[in-house]
């Protein structure tokens, strides 16, 4: 298992050898245990990217029926979100450092849930952004406390696979959110809810949230069984593992010459998913007159397999990279990944619908996987008491930059700068491209500053 060392043994950001202690020699859990764990946390991480993303496809009905402007659905796909997220992640990650990480979870699911159903029943712009409020509190719960348990679950030559199938279920969150609310916005339409106690009578993109607040129930009843796994120890032999602030923020420190550009790679590449999930369907809709079906089927589908195939095989091959390298290998994967994504931020480019539909399903398959890759170095190279607040960093940065930043600047930009509710292709390459750009750079200064561990 890969450890982080104590300050005395860092120097310049660099990461060296250390020793394993006796309860990192302690049997790890069963595989067929640890994987339905896996599999259960993949699911919530679908269902709260649903809840997190669905707006996109109800920007046009939530418009007409609320009043609000593009800018207004901008802030809350983006700010009201991401704001409360952000600011509720820091402290929920220092508690799965410190509670039981199944107790984190379930609580989050619950309270994402009950957000959810806020945002279906909300009767002005003020309650919707308050539903809002509340999933990204709940939201903020579940990937500190996850990566924490899978990081205790899976030795590292296991773990970038582990945590790929995990992510998958964020990176298809958004395609879920686009299938499956463009599927329930045509049957609403066509009357499939009337007589159905809480959906009878309510506009479609109402139904389409309550629905999804509903489904946070069973996914809480199913994480209940799940065990607590032994947190693994990460300090050396004769050491005393941190545990407090002061002493986790050290340990943080003498990496953060790989730490911060990682985590800032991950939140400037987040910029690119969350925009393009968040806009790309009004722009096939307003420029080719596509309907919310034609654009959940088309759009939805593409995502869904882009993520998959990219966490998935992101994981594995960053495994063989770091079996042969260290963690430096996985940086390396995922600086090449960053590059081969950057041709896809160019969407202003394209011409048509099947252009627009490529050049979002191959953005998401190189950045999902980068974004794979890059949580898993993390969770590498930091105490095993500092996972949880790790994880936080880069979703702070991930959903403020990505999602505050992504789907509000692009809604922004498209009102205020091209003044053309069609020209929210320009808006997306003005907003992505740069960022892209940096990420690279970046990644590439992590890969060249890291350096292998012992495991």
């Amino acid at each position: 298992m890969q450890i982080a060392p104590p300050d005395n043994e860092i120097s310049n950001g660099e990461i060296p050898s250390g020793k394993i202690t006796n309860r990192d020699l302690q049997p790890w859990p069963r595989p067929v245990a640890a994987w339905s764990a896996v599999a259960l946390f993949c699911v919530a991480a679908v269902l709260s990217y649903t809840d997190r993303q669905i707006l996109s496809l109800l920007v046009d009905p939530i418009r007409a029926d609320l009043g609000i402007s593009d800018t207004q659905v901008g802030v809350l796909q983006g700010v009201a979100f991401a704001l409360i997220y952000s600011i509720a992640g820091l402290p929920l990650g220092r508690l799965a450092d410190m509670l039981p990480r199944r107790a984190v979870i379930c609580a989050g699911v619950g309270l994402w849930s009950i957000g959810t159903l806020l945002c279906g029943y909300a009767p002005s712009f003020w309650v919707l952004f308050a539903g809002r409020l509340i999933v990204g509190v709940g939201e903020a719960a579940l990937a500190p406390a996850a990566m924490s348990m899978i990081a205790d679950m899976f030795p590292a030559e296991r773990r970038g696979l582990a945590t790929g199938v995990f992510v998958m279920g964020m990176t298809i969150g958004g395609g879920v959110a686009i299938a499956i609310g463009g599927a329930v916005l045509g049957l609403a339409a066509a009357g499939g809810f009337q007589g159905i106690p809480l959906l009878d009578g309510l506009a479609a993109w109402r139904a389409v949230l309550v629905l999804l607040g509903l489904a946070g129930l069973p996914l809480l009843l199913a994480l209940l069984p799940i065990r607590e796994p032994a947190r693994r120890s990460e300090a050396l032999a004769g050491e005393t593992e941190a545990t407090s602030l002061r002493e986790i923020f050290a340990q943080l420190a003498a990496v953060r010459t790989v730490l911060i550009p990682v985590i800032v790679c991950c939140a400037f590449m987040s910029v690119g998913d969350f925009a393009l999930i968040a806009w790309a369907p009004a722009l096939l809709s307003r420029r080719y007159a596509m309907t919310p079906d034609a654009v959940g089927l088309a759009l939805g589908s593409l995502v869904v397999v882009a993520g998959v195939v990219a966490t998935v095989a992101g994981g594995v091959i960053s495994d063989v990279a770091v079996k042969r390298y260290g963690p430096s290998g996985r940086i390396w994967v995922a600086t090449l990944c960053a590059v081969l994504a950057f041709p896809f931020a160019l969407v202003a480019l394209a011409s048509s619908p099947n252009q627009i539909l490529a050049a979002v399903t191959l953005w998401t398959l190189f950045s999902s996987a980068a974004g794979t890759i890059g949580i898993t170095a993390v969770q590498e190279i930091v105490p095993n008491r500092a996972r949880g607040l790790s994880v936080s960093f880069i979703a702070f940065g991930n959903i403020m930059l990505g999602l505050g930043g992504g789907a509000t600047l692009t809604g922004y930009v498209t009102d205020h700068v091209f003044a053309d509710p069609l020209a929210i292709g320009q808006s997306l390459t003005l907003v992505i491209a740069p960022l892209a750009g940096a990420a690279i750079l970046l990644f590439l200064h992590a890969a060249r500053t890291a350096r292998s561990v012992s495991r």
